[in-house]
């Protein structure tokens, strides 16, 4: 049997945990979609110390840990958006080897279930144009394409992504 995973909000202790996870889960991931280059840029800017701790006691955003088995195995992270009963689903990432077992359903009904307790009626999120198995999860979670757009994110970058919505209302 199968110990409940569970979700924890990030703390300062964490933070060299998500960084770790992230580092780990991004290079199995991204190396197929974006170059190393790019992947370093953006893990060094998302998971510092400073950007990190925007979400610890905030109001208008969050990260969570999911654990299963004592262990560390992914993190979620979502905000509240400048539109009026939007909330953004940021970071939804789990170990490669854990996909399929039911864990990123787990952190996205916990999002949907904030979402709603927020009061928002929309979820939006963004994702590589790429990064067809990533959509196809958010497809089978009720997310529909938006719009296409492409952001620049520094030193060259840019991010070519579809913005995907579910409204939950």
């Amino acid at each position: 049997m199968t110990p409940a995973p569970r979700l924890t909000p990030l703390t300062e202790a964490d933070f060299a945990t998500v960084a770790q996870l992230g580092d780990t889960i991004w290079r199995a991931h991204y190396s197929k979609l974006i170059s190393m280059a790019q992947i370093e840029y953006m893990l060094t800017g998302r998971y510092s110390p400073e950007r990190l701790s925007a979400y610890v006691n905030a109001s208008d955003r969050w990260l969570h840990i999911l654990w299963l088995e004592n262990r560390p195995v992914g993190y979620c992270s979502y905000s509240l958006t400048t539109q009026p009963g939007e909330l953004k689903l940021e970071q939804l990432y789990l170990l490669p080897e854990l996909h399929g077992r039911g864990l990123g359903r787990f952190m996205l009904d916990h999002v949907e279930a904030e979402a709603r307790r927020l009061d928002c009626i929309t979820i939006m999120l963004t994702v590589n144009k790429g990064n067809a198995s990533s959509i196809a999860v958010y497809d089978r979670a009720g997310f529909t394409v938006r719009e296409s757009a492409v952001f620049d994110i520094g030193n060259g970058y840019v991010m070519d992504d579809f913005v995907m919505e579910k409204r939950i209302a």
